[in-house]
């Protein structure tokens, strides 16, 4: 009788599951395939094909995908390669607490290029994917100006402080801040437009505003000091990085795909006034199937008129960590990081590295996320174009997330991570 079996079916969304089918025919082709559906109510699946070894058993661990949504040997493959049933949908876990997503695990026999009934499967079995560890406390955050909520670790702690931020998205996005506070940081998912009495759209940007922040997560109890860091892609890693030149309560900052100078709105702090390099909107591009493409939207920042629009990250008095997808269609990501690193080069400083990954796309995120080719965004009502190659993608979402907490560990202080 054919049996699949995934082990631990209970885990955090970014671990890692060792899955096998037994009972089969040797040399049997199955159809594998996995489906959630998100809290929206869209369909997401993947599906594999693979030969069962001499023994009527597919080991994902060891087995090679000889087709399907990807191939070879993809471990966590059915999990990192979901597609939207509905076109432009982005798989964005909103209730990290309360609820995980149900993936199901299905077997066919022979090879299903259309999604058959559940019926019809020889083997079936259901996992949970979640997104916060067990005793991880969410905490809403309305401290002065300050909006957001706080991941608290289980344990006594005190633990590293991290600030969590995202894009253009707007909101508030949690996911990421939930599964840091499960690997022992005490985390703040911070909003700064379109929620609750914040500014409805993306305005000029007070820096002023996330120094509160940072204020309120090192005055915590279970925040080790002195210094915090940040997480943070996008519009996000722009603000990051100027926290990390400007504020003196950061200690460690990692930029996901962001910029080297201050683009669109200008940024405010204390006496200081950045004026923005200026959007070229003209530029933006739209592909046949109506997805905006806003690479070509940003002038070059190394000229000459540009030049007080650069962030001094010279100054900065913490490390930092940029991570790039050199396939990123939404920001030219390695050509800013790349002036970043040759401006501390020119400045004798050495407290900034750089992971660079080939055709890898803009949203590098945890690998409980599967690869994010395009997706709606809400603030421009149009699909947006992220870029990247989907195995590349996954692999680099893999490793950076190891190399985030080794770097968040190494300068702010080990942490105890949690699990289910």
């Amino acid at each position: 009788m054919a049996k699949i079996t995934a082990t631990p079916k209970s885990s955090l969304a970014d671990e890692p599951l060792k899955i096998r089918v037994t009972g089969l025919k040797p040399s049997q082709l199955v159809t594998i395939q996995a489906s959630l559906t998100d809290e929206k109510g869209v369909l997401f699946q993947a599906r594999a094909f693979y030969l069962t070894d001499k023994n009527g058993q597919v080991d994902l661990m060891r087995d090679a995908a000889r087709g399907g949504d990807y191939s070879g040997v993809q471990p966590m493959g059915l999990f990192l390669f979901l597609k939207p049933e509905k076109p432009f949908s982005r798989l964005l876990k909103r209730d990290v607490m309360n609820s995980p997503y149900k993936v199901h695990l299905n077997v066919y026999d022979s090879l299903h290029l259309v999604s058959p009934s559940q019926e019809q499967a020889v083997a079936i079995q259901t996992v949970e994917r979640w997104y916060a560890a067990p005793g991880v406390q969410r905490i809403p955050v309305r401290h002065g100006r300050v909006r957001g909520a706080l991941f608290v670790p289980a344990g006594q702690g005190p633990f590293p402080g991290v600030i969590d931020i995202f894009g253009g998205l707007g909101g508030l996005t949690e996911f990421r801040a939930s599964l840091l506070a499960s690997r022992g940081f005490t985390t703040l998912a911070l909003a700064y437009f379109a929620y609750e009495d914040l500014p409805s759209t993306l305005s000029p940007i007070d820096l002023e505003y996330f120094e509160e922040a940072a204020e309120f997560l090192l005055k915590h109890p279970k925040v080790r000091g002195p210094r915090v860091g940040i997480v943070a892609i996008c519009k996000g890693a722009e603000i990051a990085l100027a926290m990390a030149t400007y504020l003196s309560q950061i200690g460690a900052a990692v930029c996901i795909n962001g910029t080297n100078a201050v683009h669109g709105y200008p940024l405010y702090y204390r006496d200081l006034c950045i004026q923005p390099i200026p959007y070229k909107n003209e530029c933006m591009l739209i592909t046949e199937q109506g997805v905006v493409d806003f690479f070509n939207m940003f002038e070059d920042p190394r000229a000459k008129q540009h030049e007080e629009s650069v962030i001094p990250v010279e100054k900065a008095q913490g490390k930092i960590l940029l991570i790039v997808g050199e396939s990123d269609r939404n920001y030219n990501s390695k050509a800013f990081a790349t002036e970043i690193m040759e401006r501390m080069k020119r400045f004798g400083k050495t407290h900034c590295a750089l992971l660079s990954y080939p055709n890898t796309g803009h949203l590098i995120e945890p690998p409980g996320s599967p690869f994010c080719y395009q997706s709606w965004l809400p603030a421009i009502s149009s699909p947006v174009l992220w870029g990247g190659e989907a195995q590349a993608h996954v692999a680099a979402q893999v490793h950076s997330w190891r190399e985030i907490q080794k770097f968040l560990h190494l300068h702010l202080g080990p942490t105890q991570s949690s699990s289910l």
